[in-house]
């Protein structure tokens, strides 16, 4: 019978990247490679068929680890054992079927439903991380074939505490943006580009200062330079001074 009451799990999450740019044919060896290659890495980390629930999502799989699983032993296997098996196994595949993997490791409650679905919001957050640009990004720009991110809550719980095999100084701190919030989790590795914080804008200068305005033209007609004692219904009277001659008119 499903389980419909949320249950504590751990969640794997993995992505292959370009997929849908490959045809039928490759598509159907790139998923035999990858569920290959999830089988193996579990297995290593002690995971066996009966502690653990597959979701396939053709591209894509989900996994619900019972919580028995040490979470530092499932995250020592992702950092070491899971990269070294697709690099050997990308070694004897051909340029168009190289498998190149995103990766979120996870912890929350999960409940399943009478149709067998998954939910709940802890994976939701998981999937969203999974699909988020800071990971497919850091993807593109490595010349290895797997990333990987965690939640906060493992980073909490496990990657800060310095467990062997479980380098904390090599997870940096992120914030993926969602239609619900940000949402803080940690990837393993450098930042890629877009997602280093960009330099702060040089200080604004003091504002230019205008020039002064010209002076308004005379009307047309003389120039007049010089003092005058005053116009009077279109008569000039006192005197005048033209230019510098220093003569009176």
């Amino acid at each position: 019978m499903p389980q419909t009451a949320p249950l504590p799990r751990t969640m794997l999450l993995i992505d292959t990247e370009r997929f849908s740019d490959r045809d039928d044919v490759q598509q159907a060896l790139l998923r035999r490679m990858l569920f290959s290659l999830v089988d193996r890495v579990l297995l290593t980390a002690g995971v066996d068929q009966t502690m653990r629930l597959r979701a396939d999502r053709g591209d894509a799989v989900m996994e619900l680890i019972d919580p028995a699983v040490p979470l530092t032993t499932l995250l020592r296997a992702l950092l070491t054992d899971l990269p070294a098996e697709l690099r050997a196994m990308n070694r004897m595949a051909a340029s168009s079927t190289q498998l190149r993997l995103r990766a979120v490791l996870a912890g929350g409650y999960v409940a399943i439903d009478e149709y067998d679905g998954w939910v709940g919001t802890d994976l939701n957050d998981a999937c969203r991380l999974l699909d988020a640009d800071p990971l497919r990004a850091a993807l593109r720009e490595r010349a290895g074939d797997f990333v990987l991110c965690v939640s906060e809550s493992v980073h909490a719980g496990i990657v800060r505490h310095q467990h062997t095999g479980i380098p904390a100084e090599e997870f940096t701190h992120i914030t993926v943006l969602t239609k619900n919030g940000p949402l803080p989790a940690w990837l393993h590795g450098p930042l890629p580009t877009l997602a280093k914080p960009s330099a702060a804008p040089p200080p604004a200068g003091p504002a230019p200062v205008s020039p002064a305005p010209a002076p308004a033209p005379s009307p047309a007609g003389i120039d007049f330079r010089g003092t005058n004692h005053g116009v009077v219904a279109n008569r000039v009277e006192g005197g005048i001074s033209f230019g510098d001659s220093g003569g009176r008119r």
